[in-house]
């Protein structure tokens, strides 16, 4: 059944008549008349990323970050979500196991939160770790709209058992502002290990590349950005990371960008990675650089044994001058923040997982292989899964599933760019990356490198339409999604 925008909106506009858009097709306001448990704004405000770069967005509750919402695994939560601004909205709980009512996307059915309208969601949250929430509203030629705003904010859902010792956390979220269109050019992505290129899906690109230049199209539009920030702050303003020598401090960091790929260093000091997108790995790894592609969240812990005044900042330096830092300053130090490059260090997820260990056999096999046809919608790329990119006129599920069966998604990246893969409504467990086999590792975003192959299992074990797309949000505006469909 093909899901009509029009229609979603005249239902919210009736529905809001009553106060609250009805979850789902439920007769019943959701949790009618208990007291909501947390309560999300969607209003222009302004942020004040340094004293003279403040900015207009559209955020969560006035401020950015949006605030940090506490769960508890397994006990139902109430949410009143308020859309103060002229356009419908959706807020998307990233990374969480919820049926398509409140999942917080239209192409699965989602009802939209009605401009200056409000919804009542009520679901139980799962699985624990870091998530998040932010808007799951399509941008394209806007950069206001969708992540390029400031509508993003983390979760926590406190498991049954805390993930290893430490003695407090700090929660960062990384965000990039003030957009800008540019002409694409290579991403740097010698950090991803294994990282030799594919050689029949290089060739396939470039073949497809070469002719798009020949017939004198540019590389089609990217995106930059002139600001940057940890927590809304620019480096250099807002409080420092206060830590006592001897700490054990956990790290949640969440990549909430829109578009771009982070490296994050601190000094002196390494990250021992114990959670990759809110889920424990098998082997926690010291690293001396997390990697973070677009939506992927790293928790990890740090042993505060090296005593001074630090960045913690992006390894480049552009991005690091232009704000994408904060200080760490321990306990009776004193003096300028200072910045060391740390050792070169790449990023391999299957050295996360167990070790020898196999992935159980999949029920069924699908290959989708993502390719890149340049400047082909006005100026910007256009993306494509299996030859073809996404319909939001007819939203026809690319695949219909069967449900308890574990599939296995063979991705094949004909492009030269690295597309941070999301998958909604599931988990997914690594099996396979550029053809290293690999087991254990649980997440909802993989970054799958240019030219390369990653591999992906889960289970259709919550029915329902599921959005699989790329995170970058140019991409998945432009093409690169697809739906899933089972019973």
């Amino acid at each position: 059944m093909s899901i009509d925008r029009r229609n979603l909106l005249r239902t919210g506009a009736a529905a809001l008549a009553a106060g609250f858009l009805p979850v789902g097709c439920a007769p019943r306001i959701a949790e009618a008349g208990r007291k909501a448990d947390h309560t999300l704004r969607i209003a222009t405000s302004l942020v004040e990323l340094a004293p003279d770069k403040i900015i207009s967005t559209t955020t969560y509750n006035g401020q950015f970050p949006g605030p940090l919402l506490r769960l508890t695994e397994g006990k139902r939560v109430v949410v009143d979500i308020h859309n103060d601004t002229d356009s419908p909205e959706q807020v998307h709980w990233h990374g969480q196991k919820l049926p398509v009512d409140v999942d917080g996307s239209a192409e699965e059915g989602t009802p939209f939160i009605p401009a200056h309208g409000s919804r009542r969601i009520a679901f139980t949250p799962g699985p624990p770790g870091l998530r998040f929430y932010h808007s799951h509203r399509r941008a394209g030629a806007d950069l206001t709209a969708g992540q390029y705003g400031g509508q993003v904010g983390p979760v926590y859902i406190q498991p049954r058992h805390d993930p290893g010792r430490y003695d407090r956390e700090v929660f960062l979220t990384l965000k990039e502002f003030d957009p800008t269109f540019s002409r694409g050019g290579d991403m740097d992505q010698d950090f991803l290990i294994p990282a030799g290129p594919d050689a029949v899906l290089k060739a396939q690109g470039e073949k497809t590349m070469a002719a798009s230049l020949v017939c004198g199209k540019p590389h089609g539009f990217e995106v930059g950005y002139g600001l940057f920030s940890i927590n809304g702050r620019m480096l250099g303003h807002g409080d420092p990371i206060r830590v006592r020598a001897g700490e054990r401090v956990l790290f949640h960091v969440l990549n909430g960008s829109a578009t771009e790929i982070r490296g994050l260093a601190l000094p002196g000091h390494r990250f021992q990675i114990v959670a990759l997108d809110g889920n424990p790995v098998p082997t926690a790894l010291s690293t001396p650089v997390i990697w973070l592609g677009t939506a992927e969240r790293v928790s990890a812990v740090v042993q505060m044994d090296n005593p001074g005044v630090w960045v913690l900042g992006d390894v480049g330096d552009d991005d690091r001058s232009h704000g994408m830092g904060v200080v760490v300053e321990y306990a009776g130090e004193k003096g300028a923040p200072r910045w060391m490059p740390p050792p070169k260090s790449g990023w391999d997820y299957t050295a996360f997982g167990r070790s020898g260990a196999a992935a159980a056999p999949p029920d069924e096999t699908l290959d989708l292989t993502i390719a890149k046809n340049n400047a082909a919608l006005d100026g910007f790329n256009q993306w494509t899964i299996n030859g073809a990119a996404f319909s939001d006129k007819t939203m026809e599920p690319m695949f219909k599933l069967r449900r308890g069966r574990r599939y296995r998604l063979r991705l094949h990246n004909a492009s030269d760019d690295i597309h941070p893969i999301h998958l909604h409504r599931h988990s997914f467990e690594l099996t396979g990356v550029a053809g290293r086999p690999t087991a254990g590792v649980v997440k909802d975003v993989v970054m799958l490198g240019g030219y390369q192959r990653v591999e992906v299992d889960f289970v259709a074990d919550n029915p329902g339409r599921t959005l699989f797309h790329c995170h970058q949000q140019l991409h998945m505006d432009f093409g690169l999604m697809a739906l899933f469909d089972y019973a």
